[in-house]
């Protein structure tokens, strides 16, 4: 249940901090610092995390006084202030999480990946909120991440679009036994209009080409795919507590309409707002409260033509392959996702087509046995038999 009276201030940690969902967190962050009156929030800052980019997160943990940080790879980048306490390596995320968090604290959740598990799971433990947009974690590990957080009473707050607009529309109704259906909407990607021919010897640089979003590499080659809107649903899934039956996606390449929710009644609510990902951000920092925001308004004027397409399957069969995920439970979700993060590793070097992406997925999934996902060891050995598979059938060099 929300607290009945939320506080002003609010200790914040950013996992994923230089990243785009990092970014725009920490101008959520000062934009809610700078209001007037009983619209102010005020987060401190209290831990910053990253994967390589040493430099700006300096920056970042200058601008906003923050002592504690990590980040995965600092060899050959800029050098920190000696006042900084920096953990480095793979693990270093998990270990921030281990030093500093605090139950009530809010824990931003914006790395890439699997590799973001063990920090959200830390803080869970630690009885932090969750404001989640990797969704990854959810995929490969949902059972144990709502699990420990029914345990530890912590909150999953969703940050990507359409699962902020699914959280907001359900307020409408009371739990998932009244929901009929729930739809997110996807742009369709840079391949919407291609045909499947041309799609398998699409280039990196087309796949990059995003036409609505601006997002990292693998986000992106995973929108043009729609394998994100696939991991989505099994997030979907998670979140909201619904079978794979009652969730559908649906290509909307205007990005306004963000998600429908489809009530046992027949009445249907949809979230609208301009493609801005510091709307989302900012309803999870001040749920149940909203607050004025900096992000643009809606011309009602222009939405005149939104369009909404059935989606290809032939061409895309992520969402199909994403509905028998949630169908097969245990350690499916894992093989998913590790397979498709590797999947896309090999495009991006240029071991594979972008046709072979989809390809290999189904194949991990045919060849690699499901079992239970109940602990992190299965759902590890999961990952990386998944992994191992799609390195091998895309030619990759071994990693070290």
């Amino acid at each position: 249940m929300p607290p009945s009276e939320p506080s002003n201030s609010r200790r914040l940690i950013v996992l994923g901090s230089t990243g785009s969902i990092g970014v725009n967190t920490l101008e959520v962050v000062e934009f809610l610092a700078s209001l007037d009156g009983g619209l102010q929030r005020r987060f401190e800052l209290v831990g910053l995390a990253a994967g390589r980019n040493a430099e700006r997160l300096e920056e970042q943990a200058a601008r906003h006084g923050v002592r504690d940080v990590a980040i995965v790879e600092p060899a050959g980048s800029a050098s920190f202030d000696s006042s900084r306490r920096i953990r480095t390596g793979i693990d270093s995320a998990r270990e921030l999480v281990r030093d500093i968090a605090r139950p009530g604290d809010l824990v931003v959740a914006a790395m890439v990946g699997s590799a973001g598990i063990p920090a959200v799971l830390e803080a869970i433990n630690a009885g932090c909120d969750i404001a989640l947009a990797n969704k990854e974690t959810l995929v490969a590990a949902g059972g144990l991440v709502t699990a420990a957080a029914a345990e530890s009473g912590s909150r999953i707050l969703p940050i990507d679009s359409e699962h902020s607009a699914v959280f907001q529309a359900m307020r409408s109704g009371n739990g998932p036994n009244e929901v009929s259906r729930v739809v997110l909407t996807a742009s369709g990607g840079p391949f919407r209009e291609w045909t499947g021919a041309k799609m398998n010897t699409a280039t990196v640089e087309d796949a990059l080409a995003h036409p609505t979003w601006t997002m990292g590499r693998k986000v992106t080659i995973d929108s043009a795919s729609l394998m994100n809107k696939g991991l989505e649903l099994i997030e979907a899934h998670w979140l909201f507590d619904l079978p794979a039956g009652k969730l559908d996606a649906i290509v909307h390449p205007q990005s306004i309409v963000h998600s429908f929710v489809e009530f046992i009644d027949g009445s249907v609510i949809a979230q609208l707002s301009p493609p801005d990902m510091r709307m989302p951000i900012q309803y999870a920092l001040t749920w149940p409260d909203r607050s004025s925001a900096s992000s643009p308004r809606l011309d009602f004027t222009e939405l005149q033509a939104l369009r909404f397409e059935n989606i290809d399957h032939a061409r895309f069969p992520a969402i199909r392959l994403a509905l028998d995920v949630i169908e097969s439970g245990g350690t499916a979700g894992a093989i998913f996702n590790a397979a498709n993060e590797t999947a896309v590793e090999a495009f991006l070097q240029g071991a594979i087509s972008f046709g072979r992406l989809s390809e290999l997925v189904v194949e991990s999934m045919q060849r690699i046995p499901v079992t239970e996902a109940d602990s992190m060891e299965a759902i590890d050995d999961a990952d990386r038999k998944a992994r191992e598979l799609v390195r091998n059938l895309a030619g990759m060099v071994p990693s070290t």
